[in-house]
């Protein structure tokens, strides 16, 4: 081969790599999932975070019960169902249920979830702090209650949040001296001796004091910590929620005990605030989560998209990636507009999903259609026809399974008067017994799959006249109608 053309063909394989990587770099980008703010319809006082595969995500609910969100995508969290997660609300806390958080700690009873939420009576000088306590390690539930944070001290507070400095846990919150009537909401912390239980003397560490604290009424509010590089942060919310100039104020501990007022220092300008440009207004009450992969610090923050808008249910959820400042401050940036596309947080991944293929109409898929369940040819759109295979709601043993849609997370298929719908967990055992099946041999070809109803086992999962029900299967035909394959 002459030099030229070994030359040549050098040349043209470097080509096809450079263009080759081209390509694979191309697709990857076209790959990128993004998303737009904001999460929800309405949603004030969020809590998120990522846990196991999933986002979970928590806003004040105003009564009970407490819901809480969960979805392996953002835009799945989008669609996904509020599941309620806490329904014990006695007279004495059924009022004003604001802010509930959700903070994995090690209490007497091993690693467990627990909820923080403000709630009372009638009156707003009711409003104390409660906390619930999850029976195991799954963020959704079921939680118990375990008492108001308080015990005899019985201060009046809002926004609780924990922080654990220097191996002991802490709770901050928005305090008064004395009664709410005729008090400017401060900042305050206190040791905890559990997850539930105060121990000690209050500090107040933060009081509003700057103009920008004071707009409408002074306030400080809504404070979530924030620890990097071992340093510990607290955002707080000031001014009033009513106006458009709510925001974000930053405190740091710049001394060694957090319980002493001179160990913190005030930012003296507001590190997140409105945007009129971007037609975002009162941006505050927030809180933070890592993306999937560890390598993102996101902030969860309501907002209302006009000025005149309040402090009610026309604030919805956002959230965005922020930075670190080189002398190691957060740098929250400002907040973007709902039109702004943004990338999905780094690591976050669909988990696997699968269809389920008629046996005797094999053209033909198990799918969702305005909340009905069918079996059609050509799925389309091809979500509705897809499915995640989770263990089963009411018995997470070997071979029992419930069917999660994949577009609208936390919607399960269930039977109602026999009929199969889809629907969102309402957290009751009835519903998990009729979203829950044992996926045995098909009972038309065993390399197949039938699927035995939970609360009916004479009944099993399948089709007639296209649409899905539970059925006795006693002939032939049903037992076609009966038999699935679990395909990808």
């Amino acid at each position: 081969m002459s030099a030229f053309r070994r030359t040549a063909l050098c040349l043209a394989s470097i080509l096809l790599l450079l263009f080759g990587s081209m390509i694979t770099a191309s697709s990857a980008q076209a790959q990128q999932a993004t998303f737009t703010n904001p999460l929800n319809g309405s949603g004030s006082d969020p809590w998120m975070t990522y846990h196991d595969g999933n986002y979970y995500l928590m806003t004040t609910t105003w009564t009970g019960p407490l819901t809480m969100k969960k979805a392996p995508t953002i835009a799945g969290l989008k669609n996904a169902a509020a599941v309620p997660v806490f329904t014990d609300f006695p007279a004495d806390r059924d009022h004003y249920v604001w802010a509930p958080e959700f903070h994995f700690l090690n209490g007497p009873n091993g690693p467990r979830w627990y909820i923080y939420y403000s709630a009372g009576a009638a009156g707003i000088e009711d409003q104390r702090i409660h906390v619930a306590e999850s029976a195991g390690t799954d963020p959704m539930g079921p939680y118990t209650y375990k008492g108001m944070i308080f015990g005899a001290n019985n201060w009046w507070g809002i926004d609780g949040n924990v922080v654990t400095i220097d191996g002991s846990l802490y709770l901050l919150w928005s305090g008064v001296p004395g009664r709410w009537t005729g008090n400017d909401p401060s900042v305050y912390i206190v040791r905890l001796s559990d997850p539930w239980t105060v121990t000690g003397a209050r500090t107040m560490i933060s009081t509003p004091e700057y103009d920008w604290e004071n707009v409408g009424t002074p306030m400080n509010e809504g404070p979530a910590a924030l620890q990097h590089d071992g340093r510990t942060f607290v955002t707080y919310s000031a001014s009033n929620c009513q106006t458009p100039d709510y925001r974000l104020g930053l405190l740091e501990l710049t001394g060694s005990n957090p319980l002493d007022a001179n160990a913190w220092t005030k930012d003296p300008e507001p590190v997140f605030e409105r945007n009129d440009a971007a037609g975002v207004y009162g941006p505050a009450h927030n809180g933070f989560f890592k993306s999937p992969d560890g390598t993102e610090d996101w902030i969860v923050y309501h907002a209302n998209d006009s000025a005149t808008d309040g402090c009610g249910n026309t604030r919805n959820t956002r959230i965005q990636e922020f930075n670190w400042n080189p002398d190691g401050t957060p740098n929250f940036g400002t907040p973007v507009s709902t039109s702004t596309v943004l990338p999905v947080p780094s690591g976050e991944s669909e988990p696997p999903s699968s269809r389920l293929q008629s046996y005797n109409f094999q053209d033909r898929y198990v799918r969702h259609a305005d909340y009905d369940v069918r079996i059609d040819p050509a799925v389309s759109p091809a979500q509705d026809g897809r499915f995640r295979l989770v263990p089963g709601l009411a018995n997470d043993g070997t071979g029992y399974v419930s069917f999660e849609s994949v577009n609208f997370p936390g919607h399960y298929l269930r039977h109602s008067n026999y009929d199969m719908v889809l629907a969102p967990d309402n957290g009751t055992a009835l519903f998990a017994q009729d979203a829950t099946f044992r996926q045995v041999a098909g009972l038309a070809d065993a390399s197949w799959s039938s699927f035995q109803s939970y609360n009916f086992p004479t009944r099993y999962l399948r089709h007639d006249n296209y649409l899905l029900r539970i059925d006795p299967i006693s002939d032939a035909t049903g037992r076609a109608d009966a038999t699935f394959r679990v395909a990808s």
